[in-house]
């Protein structure tokens, strides 16, 4: 459902914003953009471009090695993730990625995946990269009782937490795009980054060290979703990551 409705979305238009400075001889850390089977990819990369950021879309494990960041971004099914990273023998490089501090940037599904277990698809590990699980949005509040509707779809505001420097400049109550029926529930609080409310408080961005994952889609969130990725970008390439 939520890959259907993502869908839907139009892929956004920068015509707003100033071109996109020449990267072709900089020395600056090349992202790969992990192609999965899942995930708005050609969205993600115009975004990361347009910032004069070196991204490119791979499903090469040995390019994602070679990588200096990964991004996991992702539209879809837990499940459905998990089995595309392992069939396209992903799943090992991401770890590896992870364990040698790498920077990794998950979106949407991609944050999910990096938890342990979710409920949309039981018995399916996740990379298990942070502990912590994902829940749907359910309760009384949703459905035809409580008015709010499932998936989560359209622009929410963010309430930050502690301070990380994706999120630098980022201003308590500015809005971002999110486009999903499940959420993450970190096992330590401490990683939780930033939160949203949809019938509850939710953990709307999680990290841990050379980790951070955003549960809003910042290539959909306008200006404030490309100071995000202009940050992360400044992150690993300063030699920033905690």
């Amino acid at each position: 459902l939520e890959a259907e409705e993502a869908e839907k979305e139009p892929l956004p238009s920068f015509s707003f914003l100033p071109s996109p400075f020449s990267f072709a001889e900089s020395a600056m850390i090349r992202i790969a953009i992990l192609d999965y089977g899942l995930g708005n990819l050609r969205s993600v990369w115009q975004a990361f471009r347009h910032v004069g950021l070196d991204a490119f879309v791979t499903s090469r494990p040995e390019e994602a090695g070679q990588a200096g960041a990964l991004v996991l971004p992702g539209v879809g099914a837990f499940g459905d993730g998990m089995a595309g990273l392992k069939e396209r023998g992903l799943a090992e490089p991401v770890r590896a990625a992870a364990a040698a501090g790498k920077p990794l940037l998950g979106i949407c599904l991609g944050l999910q995946l990096l938890f342990e277990r979710s409920s949309e698809s039981p018995g399916q590990e996740g990379l298990g990269l942070l502990p912590g699980e994902v829940l749907r949005f359910e309760g009384p509040g949703f459905g035809a009782r409580g008015g709010l509707k499932v998936p989560h779809m359209g622009w929410n505001t963010l309430s930050l937490g502690r301070p990380h420097p994706v999120l630098e400049g980022v201003a308590d109550g500015e809005c971002v795009y999110f486009v999903h029926s499940y959420y993450v529930k970190p096992a330590q609080a401490g990683d939780e980054l930033a939160w949203s409310d949809y019938g509850g408080r939710f953990c709307a961005a999680a990290g841990r060290g050379s980790l951070v994952g955003l549960q809003f889609h910042p290539e959909k969130s306008q200006t404030v979703g490309l100071k995000i990725l202009r940050n992360f970008g400044a992150w690993i390439n300063k030699g920033r990551v905690d």
